[in-house]
């Protein structure tokens, strides 16, 4: 056996890939052997190791150093500095986002430590091509107990006390599949993997099959000894190849080594599996539609009853489970159903893998213990929210799920709680979205998802998310009509009840859960005509311009000021807002907030601007505003805060004669009183006040 002073792990996971992790190991073992430490250090490619964000990532060992975001140009400081002379090379370490301070090993990362691998415990660990280093990690060890020690029966016992749920999305128990289908009269009986992982931003299955594919294999072998089959299917889709061709090389090592096939171990026990390849459609996830697409038909749910553990792949009993379920299968056996049940809540047990992805910082795969709140999954694992933005809503089981909006942050993550607020566990993809989502065109993003992949077999699937798509479209085009909403949650209920499977019956789920967290954002593209998160492109102007509260043309009085044209930039501000100056130094300038120009570098300093053009203007005085044509309307206004003023001056450019009356001893309201000389000089403040009183308002103190 070899021995090496240190193992080098550089992730080889689909998303470090992109990222060009080949052209760093490629660098780092040209670097390695230019130095001369080919026998001293040894590089290992892995399969995912969760923080997808950082990629390319490695991890040296021992000391467990975890180096990110790499460029083929930090190998040889790697190897130089670090392999060599035993210096830590602390520009490429991880910082956690709080404190902004090196991290120098991956078990000290709060997203790490934080967590509990059970499915994922060899992902990022050891080479997946080589079956040795699976067995090394107890791998087929619990093949071997199975087959030499437990009847079929007590297989399925341990499973059932274990309390593992399918963790493809309906939590069904786990034991309680495998005893009905090993009840099940018929033969052959057959094992299926759902591996046609669809969700859009989910890819736990898939880094699992990557990094770690004799898992499942000796998984479904466990399976199939449990319920009488000696044969299974992975059904696995098209677009992801790297996952089909590590489950490829797998299957055949596992030949090789007497693990599949005739008589494996020698216990008589036959068991083999084949690789069924999908084209892609959503719908196959569902599981009556996944096995007639593995017959060779048309990927299309079938009626239940009956189901498929007594009448499925080409009508015999038939066993399905994802991934993930499979995943967890040999930890059990090996560890025990107590060792399992103990994690985890009382009705939700073991760890769940979560893909971690949208508006946070760490993107990438997590697992937790069931139970953990959704807060500390964002904030404590994920890092929060970047660029000081607000956490709006998560997004829990991709189109068929629901969206949960802050005030549910501290909910513990398990089937029971998210049944509760609408939503359900998944598959376990977990979106985060800040304020700067806007949750009708979230809906209509799923719905239109959802729309298209729908097969068409049933008419409410087919017709009633089509109809749903149209209103949801006509409200984020600003063509939303009184009693549409009450229209999509008539429509969505009727689909729950109705559709024939199970991903037409949650398809409406991220609209209903959307009206009913954030039916305020609905009304708003109906009956104000906005967009509170600009983006509902027909809805407004410019992003800027829609976040200022009085709605001032912004992208117009910048463009004016960059023009040298001062006095038209404030008279432009004048006609939404009449202190430009006092805004321009105590103004929250959400504009700045939204500022495209954010995206590049930084916001234009657009409240300073409004500043620089009030004073200058005075400084520069110019005729006052003309009275218009003076009506006999009297008006009077109580109250000469900023509101009351506004009023004033507004009624009086339209002819009207106002009076306000203010209870205090001078006039601004808390403008005045509540904000401090060195804040807002009262020299600026009363400036503008006279300006209004000008135009012919009398403020009676």
């Amino acid at each position: 056996m070899e021995f090496y002073r240190s193992h080098v792990l550089v992730c080889g996971g689909a998303g470090c890939l992109s990222s060009g992790c080949e052209a760093v190991r490629s660098a780092l073992l040209d670097a390695i052997k230019d130095l001369g430490l080919e026998q001293e250090i040894k590089v290992v490619t892995t399969g995912c190791m969760g923080p997808c964000d950082l990629g390319p990532v490695m991890i040296v060992y021992p000391e467990g150093v975890l180096y990110q975001k790499l460029k083929p140009s930090d190998a040889r400081a790697i190897a130089e500095e670090h392999l060599l002379k035993g210096r830590i090379v602390k520009r490429l370490l991880y910082k956690e986002p709080a404190a902004e301070v090196p991290v120098p090993t991956f078990q000290e990362m709060d997203f790490f430590n934080r967590q509990t691998r059970i499915a994922l415990r060899n992902t990022g660990k050891i080479n997946p091509l080589v079956i040795e280093e699976y067995i090394a990690a107890d791998g087929y060890s619990a093949l071997g107990k199975v087959l030499t020690k437990m009847s079929p029966a007590e297989v399925v016992d341990t499973i059932k006390r274990s309390g593992l749920r399918g963790r493809g999305g309906a939590g069904f128990p786990t034991g309680l599949k495998w005893e009905f289908c090993q009840r099940a009269p018929g033969r052959p009986k057959y094992v299926v993997c759902n591996a046609d992982e669809g969700d859009p931003g989910a890819f736990m299955d898939r880094s699992v099959l990557e990094g770690d594919p004799h898992s499942v294999i000796e998984a479904m072998a466990i399976a199939g000894y449990a319920i009488g089959a000696n044969q299974g299917y992975v059904y696995v889709r098209a677009e992801y190849p790297l996952a089909i061709k590590h489950l490829g090389h797998a299957i055949s090592q596992a030949r090789e080594e007497g693990l599949l096939g005739k008589d494996i171990l020698g216990t008589g026990f036959d068991f083999d599996l084949e690789i069924r390849v999908g084209a892609g459609a959503f719908v196959c996830g569902e599981e009556t539609a996944l096995l007639t697409s593995i017959e060779g038909r048309r990927g299309e749910p079938r009626p239940r009853p009956r189901f498929p553990a007594n009448e499925g792949l080409w009508g015999k009993p038939t066993l399905i489970n994802n991934v993930e379920t499979y995943a967890n299968i040999p930890p059990i056996i090996l560890n025990g159903p107590e060792w399992f049940s103990s994690i985890g809540t009382e009705r939700s047990k073991g760890t769940k893998v979560f893909a971690l992805a949208g508006k946070v910082r760490n993107t990438g795969l997590v697992e937790v213990p069931m139970g953990t709140s959704l807060g500390e999954i964002i904030f404590d694992i994920g890092g929060g929210i970047p660029g000081g933005k607000k956490f709006k809503a998560a997004q829990t089981g991709g189109p068929s799920g629901g969206c949960i909006p802050k005030e549910y942050l501290n909910t513990p993550v398990d089937y029971e709680s998210l049944k509760e607020l609408g939503t359900i566990m998944g598959s376990g993809g977990l979106i985060v979205m800040d304020e700067d989502t806007c949750m009708v065109d979230l809906a209509r993003f799923f719905l239109e998802f959802t729309q298209d992949e729908s097969c068409g077999k049933c008419a409410p699937c087919r017709i009633g998310t089509k109809r749903m798509l149209e209103i949801l479209t006509r409200i984020t085009r600003g063509q939303g009509r009184e009693g549409d909403v009450e229209r999509l949650i008539k429509l969505g209920q009727w689909i729950k009840e109705t559709a024939l499977c199970g991903l037409g019956q949650t398809a409406p789920n991220p609209v209903l859960t959307t009206i009913r967290y954030f039916r305020d954002e609905y009304d708003a593209h109906i009956r104000d005509r906005k967009c509170p998160a600009s983006v509902c492109a027909s809805l407004f102007e410019s992003a800027c311009q829609n976040a200022c509260p009085a709605d001032v043309d912004v992208p117009r009085y910048i463009s004016l000021i960059r023009q040298k044209r001062y006095a038209e930039a404030v008279a432009l501000i004048k006609e939404k807002n009449p202190f430009p100056a006092v805004c321009g130094r105590v103004c929250t300038h959400p504009c700045e907030q939204k500022c495209r120009r954010a995206q590049i570098d930084e916001p234009i300093a657009i409240c300073a601007l409004k500043r620089f053009a009030a004073d200058w203007e005075a400084m520069h005085p110019l005729p006052p505003e003309l009275p218009v044509r003076r009506k006999d309307t009297k008006v009077a206004v109580i109250g000469s805060g900023p509101a009351g003023l506004s009023a004033a001056y507004y009624l009086a450019k339209l002819g009207h004669q106002v009076t306000v009356f203010e209870a205090l001893p001078v006039a601004g309201g808390m403008l005045a009183v509540g904000i401090p000389e060195y804040r807002l000089p009262k020299k600026v403040l009363n400036a503008e006040i006279d300006a209004i009183k000008a135009l012919g308002v009398e403020v009676r103190l």
